[in-house]
């Protein structure tokens, strides 16, 4: 336990000091895709589910938050929670559908409606289509704290993802948490013993969306545009990746794996498609060499360490 209050008191104070460092931009990037990526690890690390439309949820909280903000003088606080609102219940309603299957049959599902979500939000008069919704602006945050600076906004979106993180946290290590490794490693058993699996699957696809229309919103106001691509499925695969690069399962491996995307994307902007191929490679290599993803491997390598001394020890007791 001391252990673990130690790396979060380094990674806190790292993160306090980074901006003065490093871009703010790019810092909240990596916060924004973060908590997408732990809201995509969500619904397939913990509840076996996976969607490739999960950039819907993202897509339209970022152009709600963004209509919301350029036309009302609301707080910002509240234009994502707006945001965040109407992923929920586009969520709701959709999982009442994809819910009901599984496998491939419900990943396809998912990038049906996506593929519905990103034609209605191309037609739509308020989303300037093609062009893309562009000068969004940041209202005060609670009406009174000016936040147009992204060094000071920084620190807005750095409260805003670790209580989004704390409450992944705290939802994979609840009771309904346990309940969804459960589900995911032998459904038919907790079926057996009197409990709804798709009720809990339905509950862990909405809070899923919820979280991803959070970093959605966020996103949208830290660039102050929202763009299609925000809701195409390029970034639902990407979040895939983001999720499998870091580990499966994991807590921080989402996080460390939409860090080395966003960067790896950072630097390699100026190739145009070379990306989209190394994006590839990548994906290719952790699959075939890192299953388990870089902090899973790192955690599998840690316990066979501690395993063999714990032995020994007992031997020669």
């Amino acid at each position: 336990m001391n252990k673990t209050l130690l790396i979060a008191a380094v990674a806190l104070v790292a993160a306090l000091i980074a901006p003065v460092y490093i871009y703010p931009v790019l810092l909240m990037t990596i916060l924004c895709f973060a908590i997408f990526a732990s809201s995509f690890n969500l619904l397939l690390g913990y509840a076996g589910l996976l969607s490739f439309g999960h950039a819907m949820f993202f897509g339209t909280s970022a152009y709600i938050t963004g209509y919301i903000l350029k036309t009302t003088s609301i707080s910002l606080e509240l234009a994502l929670l707006g945001g965040m609102l109407v992923s929920t219940i586009m969520a709701a309603l959709v999982g009442l559908l994809a819910i009901r299957r599984a496998g491939i049959q419900f990943a396809m599902i998912t990038l049906a409606f996506s593929q519905f979500v990103y034609f209605v939000l191309l037609q739509a008069s308020f989303t300037g289509g093609e062009n893309g919704m562009q000068g969004i602006p940041r209202n005060a945050l609670f009406g009174l704290i000016d936040v147009k600076d992204s060094f000071h906004f920084y620190y807005v979106v750095l409260a805003v993802s670790a209580l989004a993180l704390f409450l992944f946290y705290r939802i994979v290590n609840s009771p309904f948490g346990e309940i969804l490794r459960a589900i995911k490693d032998k459904e038919p058993r907790v079926e057996s013993l009197g409990m709804k699996p798709e009720q809990f699957k339905y509950l862990a696809f909405v809070l899923s969306a919820s979280l991803a229309g959070l970093a959605g919103a966020l996103k949208a106001t830290v660039f102050q545009f929202a763009t299609l691509t925000d809701a195409s499925w390029p970034i639902s695969g990407e979040v895939i990746l983001m999720t499998l690069l870091g580990g499966l399962g994991t807590l921080s491996g989402p996080m460390f794996g939409a860090a080395i995307v966003v960067i790896l994307n950072d630097e390699l902007a100026g190739l145009g498609e070379w990306a989209l191929i190394a994006q590839g490679v990548i994906l290719l290599v952790v699959i075939v060499f890192f299953r388990r993803g870089f902090v899973g491997e790192i955690a599998a390598l840690l316990a066979k360490w501690k395993k063999p001394a714990k032995s020994e020890a007992e031997v020669t007791a």
